[in-house]
């Protein structure tokens, strides 16, 4: 649905064709079998083909408009032979045209029939004939189906349609109104401000006015979540947005938000504000063993059908968390993950992870662009956000999975798996001669090899589309990966790396993402405004560097409500903990952690650069001082393990847990008052260097004259300074931090820790 207006002859509500047609033509069953669809470059040149092929007089990309009541639709129709009286609805596709789901084609007959009246009301016709064309992108062939229609049956069928929608859209602005009614006049949540918090919120709402992004440092303890979200509802009324997205790296930061929701409707009454949390499809699956269609799947059968109903009644809930869209969702008898995401059309706020934004097929940007909607991003704990936008960006094929395939492949697909190898191989013969085969860096991505996988990826999606019930999950996967490689590869340049890794079984190939800033851009640049904060987003360019921000960000270090009176930091000068020098760091850290217990006993966390390195710590230490509980963090420990680990920080308990920094526990957990006292942080938490960080840092010092800085030394301090945040958490909490390693001495780091920390030299 296209960004709604009050429903008034001056400010109708606008909607796109498109859009109207889902809403109101959609019927059947949801059916997500498995077929490949051309890409969008495909789509966009299979359109182009078709059109190519009409007369001189045909005319493309036909805009369109028309109005029932107060509803405004409009749309582009592709194509029209004002000769012929022929109107086209394109549509591209691979495989077999007979296996197209039956509601998929009759989505299609309803925009072209709404097209059709709205060119009969323009040009004045009295008939026109409408045409499907069915384009298919591997034979390049076209497949026509055909419908002739008065002028008259098209405005009765476009009528219906919009009377449909319209009683909904009413509903809608009523909605609308209320809600913008109630944030114009709604009050903070709390009796007062916390010390800084109102400094972020007045930021936030300066940026939103301004239509600007906002890189934001804000303490930890301040009340980050509630302190972004109320200025951006207070936004919503005043600087006419549609919708507010907080999106958090992890589980904790959508349930913090959805509590900041839930807090700010109570204090508000009967806010009319629909808050909506988006769940990975993998844990909102309640069949995973079924296929998502409606001969497998019960919550697909039907789902278009009860959709209505369903959605209707989401929309009366409260909070639309996890757990509620799963209850609507069960009564109804419809997939929660689907309905999820048709809810996020008709959501004010939508809590989720940072993919479903700034991904490269992320469906909140999508929408957004699509349905022109004004929105503000708000983005949690932001200092995650170079390493996570590096992975959307990043792409890796695998040897191993490619010689597996080839053993048990279909007849069809022998011959392009195997000009696939042969390139692959010649890649690795030519790596095996380097003084260094264990790793390479290419300066392009050769284009044999691309073109052979090119080929192999057509092939096989061609394979699919003539067999769709075939089942081969490892073919599917190779498939897929293969698809964003070669997406990727159309983009390649100094943002990124192509190298080739040795591992058992031949060699790991990547386009590695170093440098997300051309791909977010247009991320940013869809939002009317965004906010990233963290309690550490120093120094504020590196982010704005990597992460590509507008040229006018705006930026705000929010003084923390803490004193130096609160915290002891304490740098251990007199230890190295550099790999050369840990053996001899063990026994004088074993001996500080001691003192210190036994000074002030209470709970206590120390963090290690490596599981390794913690392990030979935890042991002498149980070692020599078996009397102090300690625990240490699990390698590959599931959700219980660190709830398991969490519940041994009682406010009334005593003892050690050793974990590694960077890991679970150095960021996002909540442990006030006597629950933690002291932190312990042997490492200066710099990423390891390796072939691939010296490639990184090469590029970073080509593209911002700062490659040590922005590979090693910013990342790793950022890590320490979170680390160390979970000891105060509030204005009463009291704790001590103890930094070992020399280098926290130096100017260049004393210059990134936090301003209010009080730093001395430990005796």
């Amino acid at each position: 649905m296209e960004r709604g207006r009050r429903l008034n002859d001056e400010t109708p509500y606008v909607v796109a064709v498109r859009a109207l047609c889902e809403f109101t033509a959609k019927e059947g069953d949801l059916d997500l079998r498995f077929t490949p669809s051309p890409s969008a470059q495909e789509g966009i040149a299979g359109h182009a083909l078709v059109t190519a092929r009409r007369g001189a007089g045909y005319q493309r990309e036909v805009s369109l408009a028309g109005a029932f009541g107060a509803l405004r639709v409009r749309g582009r129709a592709d194509g029209y032979d004002p000769e012929g009286g022929q109107l086209d609805e394109i549509k591209t596709y691979r495989g077999d045209l007979a296996a197209m789901p039956a509601n998929h084609r009759q989505l299609h007959w309803a925009q072209a029939r709404i097209y059709g009246h709205l060119l009969c009301q323009k040009l004045g016709l009295a008939e026109l004939r409408l045409a499907l064309v069915y384009f298919d992108i591997g034979s390049q062939q076209e497949t026509l189906f055909y419908e002739d229609h008065g002028a008259a049956s098209l405005q009765a069928y476009f009528e219906r349609q919009c009377g449909l929608f319209l009683a909904w859209a009413e509903r809608e602005m009523a909605h609308r109104g209320a809600r913008d009614a109630q944030l114009r006049a709604l009050r903070f949540p709390h009796p007062q401000f916390r010390p800084g918090q109102r400094a972020l919120a007045e930021a936030m709402y300066k940026a939103s006015s301004r239509s600007c992004a906002l890189l934001a440092q804000a303490p930890t303890g301040i009340g980050k979540t509630v302190g972004s979200l109320f200025p951006m509802l207070k936004a919503s009324a005043e600087h006419g947005l549609d919708k507010v997205f907080f999106l958090a790296a992890k589980t904790s930061g959508r349930q913090l938000a959805l509590d900041a929701c839930a807090t700010i409707k109570r204090h508000a009454g009967a806010l009319p504000l629909r808050v909506l949390e988006l769940s990975a499809k993998t844990s909102a699956c309640e069949h995973p063993d079924k296929a998502c269609h409606g001969d497998s799947c019960p919550l697909a059968r039907g789902f278009y059908d009860r959709l209505p109903a369903a959605r209707a009644a989401a929309l009366r809930a409260d909070i639309l968390d996890k757990a509620s869209v799963r209850d609507v969702a069960l009564a109804h008898q419809v997939c929660p993950y689907y309905l999820a995401a048709e809810l996020a059309r008709w959501a004010d706020v939508v809590v989720g992870d940072y993919n479903y934004y700034f991904d490269i097929s992320a469906m909140l940007y999508s929408l957004t662009v699509a349905n022109d909607w004004k929105v503000n991003v708000l983005v949690d704990e932001a200092h995650n956000m170079v390493s996570r936008a590096r992975k959307m960006y990043s792409a890796e094929l695998r040897h191993a999975a490619l010689k597996a395939l080839r053993k048990g492949a279909p007849e069809a697909l022998k011959k392009p798996l195997a000009r696939l190898g042969r390139q692959w191989t010649q890649l690795e013969k030519a790596q095996q001669e380097l003084p260094n085969p264990e790793y390479r860096v290419y300066d392009a991505i050769p284009e044999k090899f691309l073109d052979a996988l090119q080929g192999a990826s057509g092939a096989i999606g061609d394979y699919f589309a003539e067999h769709p019930r075939a089942v081969d999950a490892e073919l599917q996967r190779f498939y897929f990966d293969a698809l964003l490689f070669t997406r990727l590869s159309e983009s390649f340049g100094e943002h990124s790396l192509f190298d080739a890794s040795k591992e058992a079984g031949g060699t790991l190939l990547c386009i590695r993402n170093i440098i997300p800033a051309p791909f977010l851009k247009q991320r940013f640049g869809a939002c009317r405004s965004s906010a990233l904060f963290s309690a550490t987003l120093s120094p504020w360019n590196y982010y704005s560097d990597t992460l590509g921000m507008p040229g006018d960000t705006a930026w705000v270090d929010v003084d923390s409500p803490f004193d130096a009176g609160q915290l002891a930091v304490r740098v251990v000068g007199a230890i190295s903990t550099r790999y050369q020098h840990r053996a001899a760091s063990l026994a004088p850290i074993v001996a500080l952690m001691a003192r210190q217990y036994a000074e002030q006993p209470g709970n206590y966390l120390a963090f290690f650069s490596s599981f390794d390195y913690m392990e030979q710590v935890a042991a002498l230490f149980a070692e020599r001082h078996p009397d102090v509980p300690l625990w240490r963090q699990e390698r590959r420990m599931d959700e219980a393990g660190r709830a398991q680990f969490l519940a041994r920080f009682r406010a009334d308990g005593r003892g050690i847990g050793f974990a590694v920094l960077g890991g679970s526990f150095g960021e996002g957990i909540d442990l006030p008052s006597a629950r933690l006292i002291g932190a312990f942080i042997a490492t200066l938490g710099l990423p390891q260097i390796n072939p691939v960080n010296e490639q990184i840092r090469q590029r970073m010092a080509a593209v911002f004259g700062a490659g040590y800085d922005y590979t090693y030394l910013y990342p790793g301090i950022q890590k320490v300074v979170q680390a160390a945040g979970r000891v105060i958490r509030s204005e009463s909490d009291r704790g001590v931090v103890y930094l070992i390693d020399d280098r926290f001495a130096r100017p260049e780091v004393r210059r990134l820790l936090p301003a209010w920390w009080h730093v001395a030299l430990a005796g």
